[in-house]
């Protein structure tokens, strides 16, 4: 009776502790790092211009129609604004938010698919949240999340469609209407795949094949009611530019003729062992791998395999490609790697702190390291890191080796907590030496102030509307490109331009304001426009 009680009351101890490292790694972020530009910055600042005409229907970015996203970030944004006021801490808790309920979630698609097997649903979260891949991203101020979220929600849909199960359909309908919501028709390469795939991963399903594939039609269907619910008021508010950039720009034009991030086709095949990291570097994986008989005969296995081979295939074909498209698809593979890790047994297991070692010392020996090798122009302020952050690992590494296997945890949690120190070491390094690059809070506020005073300003180059949130700006900042640079200049002799000076390199003197940028000294400046007329003229 107590070994059959014993995964239940393992999976409520390594919640509490999983919540514990959850949150130690969330609260370093917020208190460590800006809003990194330009995305993170850009992304608040359409919610903000949203929030501040009140027009929650069409997404503007500087006074024009943002389409390349969908609203559904953005509303859970304003949802938060709508009870505590207008706040940076809001939007940055709302991914790590979501990824707990994904870790919630990727435990109970491990129950539903080995019920026999509740060590199998210990480890899943665990797998998932140790990869250095959702340890980055989670924190972030992002779209992708929401999307792990959908796909999620999905395939629960579809295991439960497979055992018969009606209320099946309609989560995965809803999966597929939030989906469309959070990042466009991108979630039905990840959910039809699978749905389409039934035959080969479901046993013993009651139905028929093709009221199968007619109630699958129908989720289609009712998540793009969803969806049109929002898109064709918006498209017919925002205009016929931002109407066709919705219905075709961002969606099939981007996966024939992707406009950004094109790679070939079989970019993704070296990608995969970056994103099992640092479970793919298990050498006792690979040695329970070619003793497995069970695997080929297993539905688990089988509809993971539907899901995780058919959206490799089909994100090969899509030329726009980022390592992040895939991670709608790790807790899958967190998954496989959970139901391997309760194939092994315990020899395996108590093994496995080896490695959680090794990557702490090869981690901090690493960190310690960077400063000394030469980098060029990257960033000014790698060889400012402080070796602080490469002792803390080293120092965790050694007692890690020293200190009693009971006193801290073992197994799976263990090497989750070393790649989480190694996450928040590199960051904190970071963010120590070069944060203020990254800090867009003070010209911000800078440019707010040169526009209460009534002057314009202009934005040389592509505007991201870095901005336009920090700064809480009541007005667009104008962006200028080629030609028109010079002729607003001379339009406007006495007002303001903010350049990203990486090239030009215009002295400091001329300025009236300069901070650090990204990788450069000084790089990101504001001068009167009749100053840069003079400049340009001299160069």
């Amino acid at each position: 009776m107590n070994q059959d009680n014993r995964p239940q009351n393992d999976l409520k101890t390594r919640w509490g502790l999983l919540f514990f490292y959850w949150l130690i790694l969330l609260l370093a972020a917020l208190w460590l790092r800006p809003l990194i530009p330009v995305d993170e910055t850009r992304y608040l600042s359409v919610a903000w211009e949203m929030w501040r005409n009140g027009d929650f229907l069409v997404p503007h970015l500087n006074g024009e129609t943002y389409a390349h996203k969908p609203p559904l970030l953005f509303w859970l944004m304003h949802l938060g604004w709508w009870f505590f006021g207008v706040n940076e801490t809001w939007p940055r808790l709302i991914s790590p938010l979501v990824s707990l309920a994904c870790l919630y979630l990727v435990q109970l698609l491990a129950r539903r698919l080995w019920p026999q097997q509740p060590q199998v649903a210990v480890a899943a979260p665990w797998l998932l949240f140790g990869s250095f891949v959702w340890l980055l991203f989670y924190t972030l101020v992002q779209f992708d999340m929401l999307l792990v979220l959908c796909t999620l929600l999905g395939m629960l849909g579809l295991v439960d469609a497979g055992r018969g199960r009606a209320g099946g359909w309609w989560l995965l309908a809803l999966a597929m209407g939030l989906g469309l919501l959070a990042k466009g028709p991108v979630i039905l390469l990840h959910l039809l795949p699978a749905g389409l795939l039934g035959p080969l991963w479901v046993r013993g399903y009651s139905g028929s094949w093709g009221g199968w594939y007619g109630r699958l039609f129908l989720c289609v269907f009712g998540g793009a009611v969803m969806v049109l619910a929002w898109a064709i008021p918006a498209g017919i508010q925002g205009g016929e530019a931002y109407r066709n950039a919705i219905f075709w720009g961002q969606t099939a034009n981007r996966v024939v003729n992707s406009f950004a991030h094109r790679e070939p086709w079989w970019w993704y095949l070296p990608m995969l062992p970056v994103l099992l990291l640092p479970w793919f570097l298990w050498p006792r994986l690979w040695k329970v791998l070619g003793h497995l008989k069970a695997a080929k005969d297993d539905q688990g296995l089988r509809f993971l395999a539907s899901w995780i081979l058919s959206t490799l295939v089909l994100f090969s074909l899509v030329s726009g490609k980022q390592i992040k498209y895939l991670l709608p698809t790790l807790p899958a593979l967190a998954l496989v790697l959970a139901w391997l890790y309760a194939q092994s047994g315990p020899g395996i297991r108590r093994r496995m702190p080896d490695l959680a070692v090794l990557m702490l010392l090869v981690s901090g020996v690493l960190l310690l390291g960077v400063p000394y090798i030469a980098y060029g122009d990257i960033a000014w302020w790698i060889p400012r890191l402080s070796p602080l952050w490469g002792g803390v690992l080293l120092g965790a590494g050694i007692l890690a080796l020293w200190l009693p296997n009971d006193v801290l945890p073992q197994g799976v949690p263990r090497i989750a907590a070393a790649a989480m120190l190694m996450v928040l070491c590199f960051q904190s390094a970071m963010m120590s030496a070069g944060g203020r690059a990254y800090d867009l809070r003070g010209i911000s506020q800078q440019v707010r102030q040169y526009q209460d005073q009534g002057r314009q300003l202009a934005y040389i180059g592509k505007y991201h509307g870095q901005f336009n949130f920090l700064g809480r700006l009541q007005h667009p900042v104008k962006h200028l490109n080629g030609r028109t640079v010079l002729v607003w200049a001379r339009k406007h002799p006495n007002d303001l331009v903010i350049i990203n000076d990486v090239k030009e390199r215009l002295p400091l003197v001329s300025t009236v304001y300069a901070t650090d940028y990204r990788g450069h000294l000084k790089a990101l400046k504001i001068l009167q426009a009749k100053t840069y007329l003079k400049l340009m003229a001299g160069s």
